[in-house]
């Protein structure tokens, strides 16, 4: 999803995009790129592996400033990796999780901002459609997106999934500054992941997390995936906006701009939207794995609606 994505994820649009050249073709599954700027979508709460998890409504904020997100279960735990040519390694998740079903929309963190000082800047996207509420959260750093997720935990009472050393309201507070690693003396510290303490609930999805949430074919604990994120081989249809099944949002004017995120296309196997194409999405995984550098290179997955061809990974 671009924008934030949630698993609860994150995504973005990306209006610098290093690394990563756009096919004119659609395209199964593309290995990851590099962006800078991103729509943000959000992936949400990881669950124990045998949890029976349905498909959820959350509400965050307050009086004026209150909005719900929702989630879907993505299941079948200890799953393998996609084996196909173009898949990976992705998709291999070994616990129950929740992702989210749209792309963050801009309200969103508009009424986060507001609540929680975050200081988040978005796109103006007046020259891309407009800067409608429900349009995708567009323009968003990483860390910018990190931000907004620890927010959703800390405003529940959850941890904090990302480590900044500077909260909203500190003198010198920056929402683009860079996270610092989770270290051993942290509680929820994990030596496999130092991005993510591993006592939130929200948090961006990993690029296995995000993958298996687009592609697998959510038929038991197997290595089954579709080459596109809407349930099929076959490249989905081109559409400006609509939800009916094997569409995606891509091949559109950069003036027509991304889809409401309730309008971006057909649903994945487990019913995310807009995992083909409308933004780019963050996910939290370093370009190059283990995350053990707060400061490189981040993937982003999805494509955007002026690909010329769909982008399902």
């Amino acid at each position: 999803m671009g924008e934030i994505p949630i698993v609860s994820g994150l995504s973005l649009y990306n209006f610098a995009c290093a690394h990563y050249k756009l096919s004119q073709e659609p395209t199964k599954k593309p290995m990851k790129p590099m962006m800078t700027v991103a729509a943000f979508g959000l992936a949400l709460g990881m669950m124990a592996a045998n949890a029976q998890i349905v498909s959820t409504t959350d509400t965050f904020g307050s009086g004026a400033n209150t909005f719900t997100m929702d989630f879907v279960t993505v299941g079948n735990p200890g799953n393998a990796n996609d084996s196909g040519p173009n898949g990976g390694p992705f998709g291999g998740v070994a616990s129950t999780y929740r992702m989210g079903t749209y792309e963050v929309r801009r309200d969103m963190a508009v009424k986060a901002n507001a609540v929680g000082n975050l200081g988040i800047t978005l796109a103006d996207m007046m020259s891309s459609g407009g800067n409608c509420a429900n349009r995708p959260a567009t323009g968003v750093s990483w860390n910018e997106a990190a931000r907004f997720v620890n927010w959703l935990n800390t405003s529940k009472g959850y941890s904090a999934a990302y480590k900044f050393t500077l909260q909203p309201g500190d003198v010198s507070y920056n929402a683009n500054s860079n996270i610092v690693l989770w270290d051993p003396l942290d509680v929820g510290y994990n030596p496999n992941n130092r991005f993510r303490n591993s006592n939130a609930f929200y948090f961006l999805p990993s690029e296995g997390e995000w993958y298996k949430a687009a592609c697998h074919k959510n038929d038991g604990v197997t290595a089954n995936y579709f080459d596109y994120a809407t349930g099929s081989d076959t490249a989905p249809t081109a559409v400006a906006s609509g939800t009916t099944a094997g569409t995606a949002v891509y091949n559109q004017a950069s003036a027509t701009g991304p889809a409401d995120v309730t309008l971006a296309g057909g649903l994945s196997p487990y019913g995310t939207m807009g995992q083909n194409g409308n933004v780019w999405e963050w996910s939290e995984s370093g370009f190059t794995a283990p995350n053990d550098s707060s400061s490189e290179d981040r993937a982003r997955r999805g494509g955007y609606w002026f690909n010329a061809g769909p982008q399902a990974a």
